[in-house]
């Protein structure tokens, strides 16, 4: 069995070796790529790949489902989980300032409780409040309420 020293000697090359890596890989995980170059904000759908609209449309996903209310993390995160690939980079665009809005906000708009805001750009936010006023979400019937609890043996 080798002696303490030259385990550490051996564990203190390896350290070395890998720390050379350590920091890229440590900054790709961590790191999101900068708003100019995610396909995110101000731009044309020329100057924009794939790849960076991919990682925008995640990022909204996500921001989408962790709003901090329940109601509009339903709403809104499974609506963006439904629909956001089949937007393009404008449509990202008016979705993203949706997103930025109070959570509150978001919320009054979606339920149709308060008007849109001014330069919202309308068909977006529409087809948003079409789809929330046309699923069952929190219009709960009770007799339907009981028949899934029944069927998936919640009772």
């Amino acid at each position: 069995m080798p002696s303490k020293t030259t385990r550490s000697r051996c564990a203190s090359r390896l350290w070395d070796r890998a720390h050379q890596r350590y920091g890229a890989i440590m900054e790709r995980h961590v790191r999101l790529p900068p708003i100019e170059n995610s396909g995110c904000g101000d731009g044309d759908d020329d100057d924009r790949s794939s790849s960076t609209l991919d990682v925008c449309r995640k990022r909204l996903v996500y921001r989408s489902k962790q709003r901090g209310w329940l109601e509009v993390d339903l709403l809104l995160g499974t609506w963006a989980s439904m629909n956001i690939h089949a937007l393009n980079a404008e449509e990202l665009d008016q979705f993203e300032k949706f997103v930025n809005m109070e959570t509150i906000d978001i919320f009054n708009v979606m339920t149709l409780r308060s008007d849109m805001p001014e330069g919202m750009g309308g068909t977006l936010v529409e087809r948003i409040q079409d789809w929330c006023m046309g699923i069952p979400l929190g219009k709960a019937d009770q007799e339907k309420y009981d028949e899934v609890k029944t069927m998936t043996n919640l009772i």
